[in-house]
């Protein structure tokens, strides 16, 4: 069970302020926990910037720490309430886009390998993901977005094509696209704020010193299917995994929009905390996962 004083200092560190921390622990003094720690670690954890709680490079070591032991004792609790203790509980997050098309076969292979595991898949986006592994909520996430790789544990799954695509009979406003830039009058089909899908795009459009504002007008869906099929009805271009349309693509419905300058094949990675006490089983089931 860890320390209350160690329960403060994860409080703080989240909310970046005391008595925000006070009123959620109900306590009246954190910034004396606060000290007790920076006294037994002989070391300053927080400082003032700008006016503005801030950790100090040694407070965000210890906080990665103590968040790990935090979310181990979290599923260790469940583990011991759990009706059949014999059952392993795990929970995996995975994106959206990678949800609906691509993790079918390896959660196969998963409950077969391990036929006493209660499974929960939680489906989101990869900035929500990125939250769940924090709070200790899932295990471990299949991303398909980029993370902090320098906190996370991570196991390589594949790599997909991502591809500007259209309708076949697409009508360009621009005759003969040959660059991104020469898309820039087309209606955009977007996924929301948060996803792995467009943050993928906005970082490539950044590189370029350009921005999702300059294309001509957007539709931002929540959902791949919707954005399939109103591509296949020609109501846009987009950007997306290949994957996700494939069988489109191969019906003769959606093309590719063949691009000069345009050309990306991004990793999909499993990731978890690194120093959890799970880690040793958390690469087994990523290394099996990982195997479809």
């Amino acid at each position: 069970m860890l320390d209350f004083r160690v329960r403060t200092f994860l409080c703080v560190c989240q909310t970046l302020d005391y008595t925000k921390a006070a009123n959620l622990l109900h306590i009246t003094q954190p910034a004396a926990h606060i000290r007790y720690l920076e006294s037994y670690y002989q070391t300053q954890l927080f400082r003032y910037q700008n006016e503005k709680l801030k950790l100090t490079p040694a407070g965000q070591r210890l906080y990665q720490r103590l968040r790990t032991m935090a979310n181990d004792e979290t599923q260790l609790q469940a583990e011991l309430l759990a009706p059949h203790q014999e059952m392993e509980q795990f929970s995996l997050g995975v994106t959206m886009t990678i949800g609906e098309y691509g993790i079918v076969k390896p959660i196969v292979k998963l409950l077969k390998a391990y036929p006493h595991l209660n499974l929960h898949v939680r489906f989101e986006n990869t900035d929500q993901l990125l939250d769940l592994l924090k709070e200790g909520t899932i295990q471990m996430a299949l991303i398909e977005g980029y993370y902090p790789e320098d906190i996370y544990m991570h196991k390589h799954y594949r790599k997909e094509a991502f591809i500007p695509i259209c309708a076949t009979n697409h009508v360009f406003k621009n005759a003969h696209p040959h660059t991104v830039k020469d898309l820039m009058e087309e209606r955009i089909l977007l996924r929301e704020k948060g996803s792995g899908t467009r943050n993928i795009l906005e970082h490539d459009l950044a590189v370029r010193g350009m921005h999702l504002e300059a294309f001509h007008q957007y539709v931002e869906v929540e959902n791949m299917h919707t954005i399939i099929d109103l591509l296949c009805e020609d109501c846009g271009i987009s950007f997306l995994y290949r994957m996700t349309a494939q069988k489109q693509i191969e019906a003769g419905i959606l093309k590719e929009i063949p691009l000069d300058d345009f050309s990306i094949q991004h990793d999909l990675d499993f990731i978890w905390e690194q120093g959890s006490l799970y880690n040793e089983r958390n690469e087994k089931i990523s290394n099996l996962l990982a195997s479809v």
